[in-house]
């Protein structure tokens, strides 16, 4: 059919020009199909680029590998049989194809998601984001003198990889072939903050430099001494309140675990550089929830302490993703780490769009959870 041309022409055109990111196919017909989505990358195989369907079905993920032709003619039969819309992501520009019911066909055109492509192996063999023999893991006595994990800090080293494998994902919508700032506000010991350095710098390449922000002036100096002793020229520690830190130059703002509103005070100073990435795992929220001390709330959901307190600490997470999408951020939350080592395992992630949000739209959404809740303010609002 004519009506998709538009679509494979940006597709052997994005391929060509080396910007192709993916495409996905979504919102089914049917239910029925128990096939919510298709997601197709491009991926080399014995030297020879394909396009690869996943199939992601309710219960299982099934591949296909296509050349271009061959994965035209598929995406027309999904289109036309099985998915209402198809979003084809460039470096460039974002298509969206619409089919209607009548099989009505209609394009949009977007700024672009993302700002880096994604890999394009088959079959990758997983990476490793920690080298045991780093001087940094000894230092930390996450590893003995033969470079093997000490037994009672393998949930530390479990802990620092999946966070690396985290930071990963989320550098897909990062420019990385520029100088990167990253400060970490509540850097602590600085375990996740060495990990990060040596893989972005050392195993990565990339061109940054690392600041760890802590009140404790002996973690700052222990922590700069490891830095030292391990060569990391471009990683410092600064004994400073997160309040008071003062740079423009933020690309990612890390904030794991700072205390109740210092991570809104970090996710502000994170809004006011205009970062590319905010990484955020909140701990406490204890603002809102003596704020509403004493007053009585309706739902039952609050009658019981725990409840309450899980609750008022979704909210607050809540308004705090919803402001950053106010400021034109994408955000998502999910779990960070297992909930068998710690209960504040919530991650908090906004990155940075080209896309408009609609601002008034977002106010009406926290005007209404505070509203809801008899919440008077959250701090986070205060400093905006």
């Amino acid at each position: 059919m004519n009506e998709f041309e538009q679509l494979f022409t940006a597709l052997e055109q994005a391929i060509k020009d080396d910007n192709f990111v993916k495409l996905t196919l979504s919102k089914p017909v049917s239910k029925s199909f128990n096939l919510p989505n298709v997601y197709v990358r491009l991926v080399t195989i014995k030297e020879e680029q394909k396009l690869q369907f996943t199939y992601r079905y309710s219960t299982n993920d099934q591949t296909k590998n296509y050349d271009v032709e061959e994965a035209k003619e598929v995406l027309e039969e999904l289109l036309l049989e099985k998915f209402r819309a198809a979003t084809l992501f460039t470096l460039e520009k974002d298509v969206q194809v619409l089919v209607s019911k009548k099989k009505k066909v209609s394009y949009r055109t977007q700024a672009a998601s993302f700002k880096n492509k994604l890999p394009e192996v088959h079959d990758k063999p997983k990476e490793k984001r920690v080298l045991l023999e780093s001087k940094y893991l000894q230092l930390l006595q996450i590893t003995d003198q033969n470079h093997k994990v000490i037994p009672k800090m393998a949930d530390k080293y479990r802990q620092i990889n999946k966070y690396l494998e985290i930071i990963e994902s989320l550098l897909v919508s990062v420019p990385t072939d520029k100088q990167l700032h990253i400060v970490d506000m509540g850097s602590g010991k600085g375990y996740l903050t060495f990990a990060l350095y040596d893989y972005l710098v050392n195993i990565k390449q990339y061109n940054v430099t690392v600041t760890g922000i802590e009140l404790r002036e002996e973690l700052v100096q222990l922590c700069n001494d490891i830095a030292a002793k391990s060569n990391f020229s471009n990683l410092q520690f600064i004994a400073q309140r997160i309040q008071e830190y003062d740079n423009s130059k933020i690309d990612i703002l890390i904030a794991l675990h700072a205390c109740d509103t210092a991570t809104d005070d970090a996710i502000y100073k994170g809004l006011a550089a205009n970062s590319e990435l905010i990484i955020c795992a909140p701990c406490c929220h204890k603002q809102i929830r003596q704020q509403v001390k004493g007053v009585a709330q309706e739902s039952p959901l609050l009658k019981y302490g725990i409840f309450k307190e899980r609750q008022f600490e979704m909210i607050t997470d809540t308004i705090r993703a919803l402001i950053l999408e106010k400021n034109n951020y994408n955000t998502k939350v999910f779990e960070f780490i297992s909930n068998e080592h710690t209960r504040k395992n919530v991650m908090l992630v906004g990155s940075k769009s080209n896309k408009k949000k609609d601002a008034e739209a977002i106010d009406q959404k926290i005007t209404d959870l505070k509203n809801a809740y008899q919440i008077e303010e959250h701090y986070l609002e205060t400093l905006l």
